[in-house]
């Protein structure tokens, strides 16, 4: 009997290798650079026609997807570069969190 930990790794790998969701561009969470990273998901996202949702909408969930699976196995830098290329994906959508300006 296999434990729920490697039935979980099971099926993120499953959704990973055979899923509908967008190609991404090789590599592209291995980039140092968020915005880089951010740019690519964006092209990825754009130009796909096996995306379930809008553009922002499905890179955004490839990227949150990828820290999840990848869980506690990132480094804190490596979470950090991913998280920051949330936020570089944010603003090339023009989806900036509002900032309180006190």
């Amino acid at each position: 009997m296999s434990s729920p930990d490697h039935k979980s790794a099971q099926w993120s790998d499953n959704v990973t290798k055979r899923s509908n969701a967008m190609t991404l561009e090789r590599d592209v969470f291995k980039l140092d650079d968020p915005a880089e990273i951010a740019a690519s998901l964006k092209r990825s996202a754009e130009r796909s026609r096996r995306r379930k949702s809008e553009p922002y909408r499905s890179a955004m969930s490839m990227l949150t997807f990828y820290i999840n699976r990848a869980g506690s196995k990132l480094s804190d830098e490596r979470r950090d570069v991913l998280e920051r290329a949330k936020d570089e994906l944010r603003k090339l959508y023009g989806r900036e969190l509002a900032r309180n300006a006190n």
